[in-house]
This record gives C-alpha cells, sequence and structure tokens, in this order.
C-alpha cells in the first residue's frame, strides 16, 4: 500500500495544538458550510484534535461524520472533543490520505483543511478523495500559502523566519505554498468542475498579536518543527531563539498586523 511519504512539519506540541484547537467551520471552512445539507456523509481528513469536525457533525444531524488523521495520538483528543459536545454522529479512524481504505463513493462531502500543503503527492491525495466522494458530492480542501503571508512592521528576522519554514517544509517532502497551487493539483486529479477561491486569518489586536506570536515563538523553538530545522542542517538553536525573539517583538508592536492567505476549492464530481 502506498503510504504517505513527506514529514508533518508541526507535529503535535502543545503549541499547534493551541492554533488548531482554535479552528472552527466557521473560521476554517466557511467556504464549503453553506453547501452542507443535514443527512450528509462526510470524511474529514488531517482531522488533527477534532474541533472543525466536530462543527460539521453538529451541521449535518442526520447525516455522519468521520474524522481521520494520519497520527493515530492525536484521535483520543478528537474523540474527547466529539464527546464534550454530546455528538454522537462521529467516528475517528487513522488512514493515509494516498490510499484512503473506504469504498468508491462512499461520502458525500470530502473535506481536507492544511492538509495538502504536507502530504507526499498532492495530486494522488486528492484523486483518492475524488474516489470514495459519491457522484454529486463535494471534494473540499483549503490550505494556507506561505508565500502571500504578510505582516507590518516589516523585520528582516521575520523575512528569514519564513525562508526557514519554507526550506524546512519543501525538505520534508511537503509544498508551504500549497494555496495557490490547489485548483492546478485538483485539475490535475481529474476534476473538471472545480470552483477556486479564497480567504484570510488576520491578527491585529492586542489579543491576536499576543496569541499568534506567542504560539509561533513557541513552536519555533519547542515544536516537532524546531526538532526538524535543527537535525536538517537549516538553523541552529542559537537561529531558532533569534526568530522566537523577532515573533515576540513583532506581537508587542501596537501596530502589528499579520494575514495568512488561503486557497481554498470546491470540486464536484
Amino acid at each position: 500500500m502506498p503510504q504517505e511519504t513527506a514529514v508533518y512539519t508541526h507535529g503535535h506540541h502543545e503549541s499547534v495544538l493551541r492554533s488548531h484547537t482554535w479552528r472552527t467551520a466557521a473560521n476554517s471552512a466557511a467556504y464549503l458550510v453553506g453547501s452542507l445539507k443535514p443527512h450528509m456523509r462526510i470524511l474529514d481528513i488531517g482531522c488533527g484534535p477534532g474541533t472543525i469536525t466536530a462543527d460539521l457533525a453538529a451541521l449535518v444531524p442526520d447525516g455522519h461524520v468521520t474524522g481521520v488523521d494520519h497520527a493515530p495520538g492525536i484521535l483520543d483528543r478528537a474523540r474527547a472533543t466529539a464527546a464534550e459536545r454530546g455528538l454522537d454522529n462521529v467516528e475517528f479512524a487513522v488512514a493515509d490520505v494516498h490510499a484512503l481504505d473506504y469504498p468508491d463513493d462512499s461520502f458525500c462531502v470530502v473535506h481536507a483543511h492544511q492538509v495538502l500543503q504536507h502530504v507526499g503527492d498532492p495530486v494522488r491525495a486528492l484523486s483518492e478523495m475524488r474516489r470514495v466522494c459519491a457522484p454529486g458530492g463535494i471534494v473540499a480542501a483549503r490550505d494556507a500559502d506561505y508565500s502571500a503571508m504578510t505582516w507590518y512592521p516589516k523585520s528582516p528576522v521575520m523575512d528569514d523566519w519564513l525562508d526557514l519554514y519554507r526550506r524546512v517544509a519543501r525538505a520534508n517532502g511537503g509544498e508551504p505554498d500549497a494555496g495557490s497551487r490547489l485548483k492546478s493539483w485538483a485539475l490535475a486529479a481529474g476534476f473538471d468542475d472545480v470552483t477556486a477561491g479564497a480567504s484570510t486569518w488576520c491578527y491585529s489586536s492586542p489579543q491576536e498579536r499576543a496569541w499568534w506570536s506567542g504560539l509561533w515563538a513557541d513552536r519555533t523553538v519547542a515544536s516537532g518543527y524546531a526538532g526538524l530545522a535543527v537535525e536538517g542542517g537549516h538553523a541552529d538553536a542559537g537561529e531558532l531563539r533569534a526568530f522566537a525573539d523577532g515573533w515576540r517583538e513583532w506581537g508587542e508592536r501596537e501596530d502589528g498586523w499579520f494575514a495568512v492567505l488561503h486557497g481554498e476549492i470546491l470540486c464536484r464530481k
């Protein structure tokens, strides 16, 4: 069976889960929500701690949601999320998006948020998502595009942080600028009805700046990404500390502003 060839750059350190558990259907899948019907069966790929998955389950009360992730350890957190919300129409399992263990035409919607940037073969992944999607169904994907991230005030340290992140992600087999490539990958995967769009996350208030800068500062020195950066020879511990300091300095700026551009696709089968 084919296996994912990319390494998940972020890992599941607390600083990573701090952002993952913030994600909701409203702030991360709004482009899809309007297409959902109460009876739908949904496959949520790369579900992580399950916050988006649980929101999707609440939106299809007469349907069912299956959340899958390549990392078994995070699924207990996802199950706890669903249990806390009293949801009984959701389940979780381990899966490889390159070789999904589901029959053809199994789901009305197949969804992936911030997944395709981390996989070894995004076209193959989308082909598998297409295979398990029923005729008339939707394959939906949303990914950030790191090349389009922008912030103010400008900072050479932050510029160097972004360059490092993109190098580490590509060395791990991923594509950090996935957002702008989603439509191209979908067409290559065999879709001929693709609606492409974009949306942003933006952090500017004092609370938003403190949260966003803090989690990235911590992620830069303590997460799986930090370990991979050092082990791969891309940076040393001192450089990572300097990048973390740059993040915190940006977060303390009253005029600080940061935007993350995401590409989005809705593919009709």
